[in-house]
């Protein structure tokens, strides 16, 4: 149902090169890209994510307690994707690592603007 998930960025080139190096890791590139907006995955595929300018001229702003979660292979890519967001100007909000005792094993980092996104592995 969700084709890409779309967040506002306020430096549309700063954000493209943070999200160029995490569709790269995901083995995936930029699938649509005009004034003000890029997005990154596989047409037909998992759903993309997207930033933009915001239409209405005003500043972005995160979302309190909106999270986009990235479907990693494995483990050691949740460790890659975490290093690389660093990398490219974003900021940890939990290192990579499992949490609870289901198996699941993510790491936290927001994005450039602040935007908060994870990579996860399950099992």
């Amino acid at each position: 149902m969700i084709g890409y998930v779309t967040l506002g960025t306020n430096d549309l080139a700063k954000g493209a090169a943070f999200y160029d190096a995490i569709a790269a890791e995901m083995g995936t590139g930029r699938m649509m890209e005009f004034d003000n907006f890029i997005a990154w995955g596989t047409m037909g595929g998992a759903p993309g994510v997207a930033i933009t300018k915001p239409f209405d001229g005003n500043p972005a702003s995160v979302g309190n307690g909106v999270m986009v979660a990235l479907e990693a292979k494995d483990k050691a890519q949740v460790d890659r994707l975490h290093a690389l967001a660093l990398a490219h100007g974003g900021v940890c909000e939990g290192p990579p690592g499992p949490r609870g005792d289901s198996g699941f094993y993510a790491g936290y980092f927001r994005d450039p603007d602040g935007n908060k996104l994870n990579a996860f592995i399950m099992g």
